[in-house]
Formats: structure tokens, sequence, C-alpha cells
């Protein structure tokens, strides 16, 4: 039986990694399989350091285990890359998803950033460990730009407000079949599962 483990609480996180990595998992649980299992203070400085510190820290506690974390957010250019690693907690320590999302409205709106380009970015970095060592770092990007106003239901984060290239609606009204072919995610577990098939 091939097991993987997931640095994470966050289920719609562990969702998307069940339906991308399903043929390659017997099972796929994550932090909320553990009782009193916390996740680390991400104190770096970049995507790959903060999963880094997911991976380590989750596969020092579980050494037989098979281990992956991601970290990822959205990088704006009109913001000069934010929220970028502060994407989870844009808003402050009690962030949710909608105060993320009014934050980021509300700074696009301001008078310095207005008629500026609305570029941005969907990043992800994906770090594979096992018993307490790093084994490979894998890296996901998706280009679009911030919609004008949010649409959809789908999705989490700031997926109601990022429209991917190419399309003209944003991944909250994406099929979740269509997104994951193309997400930060997605291309990074893609790399990931390539990897795997080469250890095989």
């Amino acid at each position: 039986m091939r097991e993987l483990f997931v640095a994470t609480h966050n289920s719609h996180k562990t969702a998307e990694f069940r339906v991308i990595l399903a043929n390659h998992f017997d099972e796929i649980s994550d932090l909320t399989a553990l009782s009193g299992a916390k996740e680390p203070v991400e104190d770096g400085s970049s995507f790959a350091e903060n999963s880094a510190i997911k991976a380590l820290a989750a596969s020092n506690s579980l050494p037989d285990a098979f281990v992956i974390a991601d970290d990822s957010g959205l990088e704006v250019d009109a913001l000069d890359g934010a929220p970028g690693i502060h994407s989870a907690r844009y808003s402050g320590d009690s962030a949710t998803d909608a105060s993320n999302r009014n934050k980021l409205m509300t700074e696009l709106a301001r008078p310095e950033h207005a008629g500026k380009s609305r570029t941005a970015r969907f990043r992800c970095v994906i770090t594979v460990a096992k018993g307490g060592q790093l084994l490979a770092v894998f890296e996901g990007v998706v280009e679009g730009r911030i919609a004008e106003c949010m649409t959809g239901e789908g999705g989490f984060g700031y997926d109601p407000l990022f429209v991917p290239e190419g399309y003209e609606d944003s991944f909250g009204v994406l099929a979740e079949e269509i997104k994951n072919t193309m997400s930060h995610r997605g291309r990074a577990l893609e790399k990931f599962c390539e990897w795997l098939k080469a250890q095989s």
C-alpha cells in the first residue's frame, strides 16, 4: 500500500492533492490525522524555505512516512509581488479568505495603484521529505490577472479573483478538472509525479 502524508491542516489543499494524485497513492492523509499535531512557524523568506520547514517538521514526526508540503501564494505585479509568502495571512493573524480578498481589492483601488496592470500569478513550491531528509523540490506557476470583482463559489483563497491566461472566467468559476490541469499546485504536482515514476 502506497501512502502519502501532506503536511497541512488545510482540507481544501488536501482535497486537491487527493484528486491530482489519486492514481499514484492508495491513501493520502494530512495533519488532521495526527492528534495534537501543529504546523511549524513558517519564518522563511521564500516559498521554498517555508515549504521545506513544513516538510521537515512533519517528516521528523513521521520518520517512516513519505511526506510532501507546499507553500504557495499570489504575487500581484502592481503591488510589487504582494501578498506573496504572506498570502494566507495578508489581512492579519485572524485572516479569512474573504478578509484577504477584501484587503487585496482595497490595495489595488488605492490611487497609487489605479490604472496599473493587474497581472498576477499563483506560485507553488512543493518539497518532498522522508526520514528527516529533503528529497526533492518542485515549482509550479500559473500566470493571469486579478479581476475587477469576485466571481464564482468554487476553489478557495484568492481563486474567485484570479483569471488565468487564456480564460475569461476566474478559478472560482472554472470546473475543478480544468483548474487542476493548469493550477500552480497542479503543475508542481505534475513534476512530482514525473519524479515519482523515475524513482520506481
